[in-house]
């Protein structure tokens, strides 16, 4: 059975396709492509059907990340095949849990730099959008920190699935 993670920030550009492609690239790396799915959404429809944001491809792919991507808002409908709900910041969070349609499925929301020992208190993961680049730079590191945890997360309930 399947593994399934849905990333999501505001409209699917920058936050949660760069979140995607790292886990994604996370999940390979351990061994466990076939075993987990991962994608991303956002809160709103307003850039669906487009590609990231050309800061997050640039910021990505000089880090050796997959860029390609296309935007698409989250669906409620979604919650009954996804096993995680990954928010990047508490707004996303409020609204995931409000579109919930029973408390297990709110219960699959989770922030994620929770994942990540070092964040502290402050669990959001910055906007970059209206800022330079190194505020693609800052989502990377962030991105980054969480997804070990993340990972280590995601193989403990595989592998109880599988035992």
């Amino acid at each position: 059975m399947t593994y399934r993670v849905c990333f999501v920030c505001t409209g699917n550009i920058c936050r949660s396709p760069m979140a995607e492609s790292v886990f994604r690239a996370r999940v390979a790396e351990d061994g466990l492509d076939g075993l987990v799915e991962v994608d991303s959404a956002g809160t709103g429809g307003w850039h669906e059907g487009d590609g990231a944001d050309p800061r997050t491809v640039s910021v990505l792919e000089a880090h050796g990340y997959d860029g390609a991507h296309t935007a698409r808002q989250f669906q409620p409908s979604w919650f009954s095949r996804l096993d995680l709900v990954i928010a990047l910041d508490h707004g996303h969070f409020k609204a995931l849990r409000r579109l919930a349609p029973t408390p297990q499925d709110a219960a699959k929301v989770r922030l994620l730099r929770s994942y990540d020992p070092s964040a502290g208190d402050d669990l959001d993961v910055p906007d970059p959008y209206y800022g330079g680049m190194d505020g693609f730079e800052e989502c990377l590191e962030m991105v980054e920190a969480a997804s070990e945890g993340l990972l280590a997360a995601v193989r403990e309930d595989v592998e109880g699935r599988v035992a």
